[in-house]
């Protein structure tokens, strides 16, 4: 009887300290701070085809994303979280007066990280996929775009490859790391369909996040 008793303490302390080792690791993005950018918004929708808006999608993937991304301990902010964009009222030129709004969000932060989420079109509807782009502005970037180019290659069945952005208004601005994803072509019947999916949403969004937690491994 005593035996069994010494058995049921050492058996309950090994569960006890097993649990507290594992409960005590701490989130993967913990101190890490990421800046959210779904591009355009409001009078600037982006690519369109029939009903369905870049701007909406965007904004979609970016809340996903950022719901992964706290899970994981990060802070996380937007550039926008509703349908509008960030241009001045009196600017004479509305475009770039949103695109350097932006990016001085995101420069005058403390982020770690910058991602900007938009989606691809082009008139051939045959090119498909997600593909990462980069700028040389900061030498973190190539780093970062081929870990995530490679893990959604893995994940979601695309073979394009990273592109360096050359002469683009607001990523030749921005002083952070980061990187451009283009999630998809809307031009394209499957990845548009794909793209209003829930579900293929989401897997975007944790392809990214693992991509970010790959990253910081390093540190």
């Amino acid at each position: 009887m005593i035996k069994y008793k010494i058995y049921v303490l050492f058996t309950l302390i090994i569960t006890m300290c097993t649990f507290t080792f594992v409960s005590a690791e701490e989130p993967k993005l913990l101190g890490k701070t990421i800046y959210l950018d779904p591009g355009h918004g409001g009078r600037d929708p982006g690519a369109i085809y029939k009903e369905l808006k870049e701007s909406n999608i965007n904004l979609e993937i970016t809340l996903k994303l950022k719901t992964e991304l706290e899970k994981n301990g990060a802070t996380v902010y937007l550039t926008r979280n509703g349908d509008y964009d960030l241009s001045k009222i009196n600017a004479t030129n509305h475009k770039k007066s949103d695109l350097s709004e932006r990016a001085k969000m995101i420069n005058e932060s403390e982020c770690n990280m910058y991602i900007s989420i938009h989606l691809n079109s082009d008139p051939s509807p045959t090119w498909y996929g997600t593909q990462i782009f980069y700028t040389t502005k900061n030498e973190e970037n190539k780093k970062i775009a081929e870990i995530m180019q490679k893990n959604i290659k893995n994940n979601l069945n695309t073979d394009r490859k990273i592109k360096q952005l050359k002469n683009m208004y607001l990523f030749d601005r921005i002083k952070k790391p980061g990187i451009l994803v283009e999630a998809g072509f809307i031009s394209n019947a499957n990845d548009r369909y794909l793209l209003k999916q829930e579900e293929y949403q989401q897997k975007l969004a944790q392809t990214i996040t693992e991509s970010i937690v790959e990253y910081y491994k390093k540190d």
